[in-house]
């Protein structure tokens, strides 16, 4: 393989990656911008935040067709061919948070047009944190190829799910005790669950990631803390 093929790969495999680390850093910016919009009934920034799920989109592709490109031209081998099928799963679940976010900022015009009160929000503000420290985390750690950093982040989700759960408790309390919450603390359930669940495509690119730099699986059982099917508030 002469010196310009090899050239030429390499940059092939960079414009994968940058792409991946161009996805992670939307979807980082598209949860901050959901929850910021969410907690002050911000609907400019919501409706930008629904904007940028077609940028996302649109670079999803591109990874995908570079991706695909790549393999047919180069047949790339080992931890090549690992970084490229790794890139595109890491793309999907990349994708879906975009549209995890999309969703939350959505139910921004529902809410209501004030602040949501302080004392619904602080939960989900809590576990909001937690989850686009996940999101922000991930891409870094995948670019840094820290394995160890990717196992720890992949078993950090277990927060969320105990942060979720709270939340869950404490939204559905609320509802109880006062009827005129309903509405708000129906829609910030909604939301809490679309943050539990990004959580949950942040460990699917953790595991993704870790075997593209290891070339070994994580094992599969994970355990998951979510308590909200049989939880009833005291």
């Amino acid at each position: 393989m002469g010196e310009h093929t090899v050239r030429s790969f390499d940059e092939e495999l960079q414009h994968v990656d940058q792409l991946i680390r161009d996805m992670g850093d939307l979807a980082g910016a598209m949860v901050a911008g959901a929850i910021r919009a969410l907690l002050s009934s911000d609907q400019a920034l919501a409706q930008n935040v629904v904007a940028d799920d077609t940028i996302m989109d649109a670079k999803q592709r591109d990874l995908d067709n570079s991706a695909i490109t790549l393999i047919a031209k180069r047949q790339p081998m080992a931890q090549d061919l690992r970084a490229v099928v790794g890139a595109i799963r890491m793309a999907g679940d990349l994708e879906r948070i975009g549209d995890l976010a999309k969703n939350i900022a959505k139910r921004v015009g529902a809410v209501g047009q004030s602040p949501t009160p302080r004392n619904l929000s602080h939960s989900i503000d809590a576990m909001a944190q937690l989850v686009l420290g996940q999101v922000r985390g991930v891409v870094d750690l995948y670019v840094a190829r820290q394995a160890e950093g990717l196992k720890n982040l992949r078993a950090d989700d277990q927060k969320i799910d105990i942060q979720y759960t709270a939340v869950f408790r404490e939204l559905l309390t609320y509802m109880m005790e006062d009827p005129r919450n309903i509405t708000a603390c129906t829609h910030l359930l909604f939301c809490a669950k679309n943050l539990e669940r990004i959580g949950d495509h942040v460990t699917n690119i953790a595991e993704n990631a870790y075997f593209v730099v290891t070339g070994t699986q994580l094992p599969l059982n994970r355990p998951k803390v979510d308590e909200t099917t049989t939880t009833v508030p005291a």
